[in-house]
């Protein structure tokens, strides 16, 4: 008697719930409508079927429960009519409810031959996007290609690639109510590129190639974001994608590098940095250290030269050139407070190592102190 009233509340107390909580899907803002009424229509036949099994148990529990003095029920090993029926109609009930996400995932990986292409590189913890140029095609790929200066692997001898768009920054801009055919790349491990208002959303296999196509229907920034746990800096894989008018995309394109702007030698102090950049982003150090001052998995680049830090052994530390290029070579050696020890040990020559304090330099604006008898000499 017990287990029927709690059956029957349980059945009350979802249907309230799911009626009257406040967390409902995420406005759209792409062509996906049929997303949305795939899950309704998913959510109307399992929530009949939820209802209905458990309305009969409550119903069996109180009809056929045991009274004093009554006869028990006879035995009655299998009812092949029984069986027939439910078969029946769990089979309908099934291709009620895959037929309309197949017919929906077979119009969602077909993009129309229009569509701009975009192509989305994941990374254990960034992103990394590429358009295509004013040829209207991007170049070819391969992994044997891929270095530091080279993430996306292009074919230097393509002629095609040469004008392909490269950003490295988590922001990628696109036109509205322009159908965008994306193309999806794992570097390293599982990653899922997710934009829940586009309702748009692939996993990213290493060594296989993903696509799906959605077209943004509004103006706005939207956020973007990894959906498959990728390691300590999950949660801070995200980007933003812009939708604007074909106006205002264009003047964004104008200023972004080319691949064969990419592969120019750097020469000079600048050039040190731009290697610095560019290694900070090929090998991912841009996931854990912001040069923005925000927090993440590890200490902000931002003013980080001339620092005084807090050890986790109790000690300090002046934030210099050899500090820097020691800890770049052996991150384990010594630890940051209040920072966690997962940062790897990457291999990196001597004349990367010098890039990348040279880049951390050059966003800090506080030099280190000079030592007092150097102070003295000045004077």
């Amino acid at each position: 008697m017990i287990m029927a009233w709690v059956l029957a509340l349980i059945v009350v107390g979802s249907v309230l719930f799911h009626l009257l909580n406040p967390w409902w899907i995420t406005p759209l803002a792409s062509n996906w409508k049929a997303m949305d009424d795939t899950l309704t229509i998913t959510l109307v036949i399992t929530g009949i079927f939820f209802v209905g099994i458990n309305l009969f148990v409550v119903y069996a529990l109180l009809r056929y429960r045991h009274r004093p003095g009554s006869p028990r029920a006879a035995h009655e090993p299998e009812s092949k009519a029984l069986e027939r029926w439910l078969i029946g109609i769990t089979t309908v009930g099934i291709m009620a409810l895959l037929a309309p996400g197949l017919v929906v995932y077979a119009s969602y990986v077909k993009p129309p031959q229009d569509a701009t292409v975009l192509e989305v590189l994941g990374q254990q913890w960034q992103w990394r996007f590429r358009l295509p140029g004013a040829d209207g095609k991007l170049g070819l790929s391969e992994t044997r290609h891929v270095s530091p200066t080279n993430p996306f692997g292009l074919d230097p001898a393509d002629a095609a690639g040469q004008d392909d768009i490269l950003i490295a920054e988590q922001e990628v801009h696109l036109p509205l109510n322009k159908p965008v055919h994306v193309i999806l790349r794992s570097h390293d491990v599982l990653h899922d590129f997710f934009v829940p208002p586009f309702r748009a959303r692939m996993n990213m296999v290493p060594g296989q190639i993903s696509t799906f196509w959605f077209t943004p229907t509004q103006v706005g920034r939207f956020e973007a974001m990894c959906s498959q746990l990728c390691g300590v800096g999950h949660p801070n894989m995200r980007a933003v994608v812009v939708v604007e008018d074909a106006a205002n995309y264009q003047a964004w394109l104008k200023d972004k590098e080319t691949f064969a702007v990419t592969q120019r030698p750097p020469t000079g102090e600048g050039g040190q940095v731009a290697q610095g950049r560019a290694l900070s982003n090929a090998k991912g150090c841009v996931a854990c250290h912001s040069i923005d001052g925000s927090t993440r998995v590890g200490p902000s680049w931002k003013s980080l030269f001339g620092k005084t830090e807090n050890m986790r052994d109790g000690s300090t530390a002046l934030v210099d050139d050899a500090y820097l290029g020691a800890f770049i070579r052996d991150p384990q050696a010594r630890g940051v407070k209040g920072f966690p020890p997962v940062m790897p040990k990457i291999p990196l020559n001597d004349e990367e190592v010098a890039a990348l304090v040279a880049y951390i330099k050059s966003l800090g604006p506080t030099p280190p102190p000079a030592p007092p008898g150097e102070q003295k000499a000045q004077r």
